[in-house]
């Protein structure tokens, strides 16, 4: 038999573009009029026909360029990439997980419409038979690899398509090769443990332990399922520890691969109508371990997010509670933190529950943090979620309509205590002092129904709350002086330190509460506190006041403390 020959005319469309597969022809003559017309109509600025022949034995073509024109340097050069992932050559390397991953988005449509998995893609014949039959789909999927690689690498399409088309066919071969010897174990009839001691000094064991899992999955009608017939795999896997050891990565591959998708996430969890808040939660509690569940049981507020889990997903956190399966516990975290750092509202009709579902997140992720996930990757993408709370949008749906200023306040040091990141601080901060500075905060405290005693005590909670929120000392310090400021216009309009001195009252009883206002905690710390001190001071040092407070030891005990914080400031 001849060799096979052809001709392939590559063609460059610009200075620094790659070359391109333009026509393919067995007719010399007609290859190289096609490119001398092609440079002459200003289609290319550069053209090559190289003589393509195919060795019947190998069944590989050799190349051999025979005609080159134009500006075939490519002009000014490109970039050279460095760093790129090297192709796969050996059938095994589609059973990497990069190559998995590669695999599972290129076949993202077909693999779902036959509910599997990669893995199970690469281990099951029958799969296998029903891809090659599809006609189109693994074709496409070779070509939407081959275009970008052939870019990056400086190649040919054509000729990274040969090489994938090769590999696939290697692969195919040896799969249905060992189908068709009867080398695949049959695990529901042999039975997990005893397949898994029978081959676990096989140097072929990861491939046939996992065509014998996914050919035990296979039966499941949907992602929950699959879970729980590799859970019933794994309560069954042999207690040998380089038997178990081998049955268990021939498990978790498959397992990760389903919990890494959101179609199996969500059938897992039940949560098809569930927003991202609750989704996320689950997630967090189905990898979290130990240290979640104790945190749920000491902290009402993250008990309050996190839903309980059941059946299959109750049976699966029983599992990743331990040692076994870091790769499905690193699967869910990684979900996790793509999300976090995604735009999607978590509770995208409750802007408040949002706030409380991201503080139990925090909490929870960083508690068990190192198990799942480096602490600084858990900062990073609370830094990046906080951001999504901080624009305009979030914050009118937080504040709704109907809230006084006092309440829009109270709220937004809610959630300046809950942001991360010292430029989302800083936002925050700026929020807060809108609010506060505002026209209306002011009118409505002073113009307000309530006693002004009790606006006063307000005033006062606004400012601790303020000092606890996390912000710097130089944001929170001018806010708490305006609650200050206006607690002083409070106090003159109802002249109640005043009234207060002049009330027919034991003294003790008149001191504690000029105490209480001097220190700040009945009223805010600014001109009110100041007057009060004033006060309290000229009342302790009148000739009576020695006597009536001896009698009083708790009154004296505040006097002192006022002196100290006095002497302190």
């Amino acid at each position: 038999m001849s060799d096979q020959v052809h001709y392939e005319l590559f063609v460059r469309r610009k200075p620094g573009a790659q070359w391109t597969l333009d026509m393919a022809t067995e007719i010399r003559a007609y290859a190289l009029q096609t490119a001398e017309e092609a440079l002459e109509q200003g289609r290319a600025i550069a053209v090559r026909v190289s003589k393509e022949t195919l060795d019947p034995e190998s069944r590989e073509y050799k190349s051999i360029s025979i005609f080159t024109k134009g500006q075939v340097d490519g002009g000014k050069p490109k970039k050279v990439q460095e760093d790129l992932d090297p192709l796969c050559v050996q059938p095994a390397d589609l059973y990497t997980a990069h190559a998995r991953d590669r695999i599972g988005r290129l076949l993202e449509a077909w693999l779902d419409r036959h509910n599997a998995t990669p893995f199970e893609l690469l281990h099951r014949p029958d799969l296998v038979e029903k891809l090659e039959a599809s006609g189109t789909d693994l074709q496409h999927a070779l070509q939407k690899i081959a275009i970008p690689e052939a870019e990056a690498r400086g190649m040919s399409v054509h000729e990274l398509i040969r090489t994938f088309q090769g590999l696939v066919e290697r692969t195919v071969a040896n799969l249905m090769k060992q189908f068709k010897r009867g080398a695949l174990p049959d695990l529901d009839r042999e039975g997990f443990a005893r397949a898994a001691e029978r081959l676990a000094a096989d140097p072929d064991r990861a491939f046939l332990l996992g065509a014998g899992v996914a050919a035990s999955i296979a039966p499941g009608k949907n992602w929950s399922e699959k879970i729980a017939r590799l859970i019933d795999l794994a309560d069954a896997a042999p207690s040998d520890p380089k038997a178990r050891a081998a049955a268990l990565a021939a498990i978790e591959t498959p397992l990760a691969e389903i919990i890494g998708s959101k179609a199996g996430m969500a059938d897992l969890l039940g949560a098809g109508d569930a927003d991202l808040g609750t989704t996320l939660a689950a997630m967090t509690r189905l990898a979290g371990g130990a240290q979640v569940e104790g945190l749920i049981r000491m902290e009402a507020g993250v008990r309050t997010c996190m839903p309980e889990l059941s059946g299959t997903a109750k049976r699966l956190s029983d599992w990743l509670a331990g040692e076994d399966f870091p790769a499905v516990r690193m699967s869910i975290a990684q979900r996790v933190l793509k999300e976090l750092n995604g735009v999607r509202r978590l509770k995208p009709a409750d802007a408040e529950a949002e706030i409380e579902y991201l503080r139990a997140l925090a909490m929870s992720l960083t508690a068990a943090a190192g198990r799942i996930l480096p602490p600084e990757d858990i900062t990073s993408a609370f830094t990046t979620r906080s951001k999504t709370l901080l624009n305009g949008e979030f914050i009118e749906a937080l504040l709704g309509r109907d809230r006084s200023s006092r309440e829009e306040i109270l709220m937004l040091i809610r959630l300046a205590e809950n942001v991360m990141g010292a430029v989302n601080k800083r936002m925050a901060a700026r929020w807060l002092s809108a609010n506060v500075l505002a026209l209306r905060f002011e009118r409505e405290l002073r113009q307000g129904p309530d006693s002004p005693a009790s606006k006063l005590a307000a005033l006062a909670a606004l400012q601790r709350a303020l000092v606890r929120s996390g912000l710097v000392v130089e944001d929170y310090e001018p806010l708490c002086a305006r609650l200050g400021e206006v607690g002083g216009m409070i106090e003159a309009d109802a002249r109640l330190v005043a009234m207060l001195v002049r009330a027919p009252a034991p003294l003790p009883q008149k001191m504690a509460l000029l105490i209480k206002l001097a220190m700040g905690e009945a009223g805010p710390t600014g001109p009110v506190a100041d007057r009060a001190k004033a006060e309290a001071i000229r009342l302790a040092r009148t000739p009576e006041a020695r006597e009536e407070l001896a009698g009083s030891p708790e009154t004296m005990d505040l006097l002192k403390g006022m002196v100290q914080q006095k002497a302190a400031a």
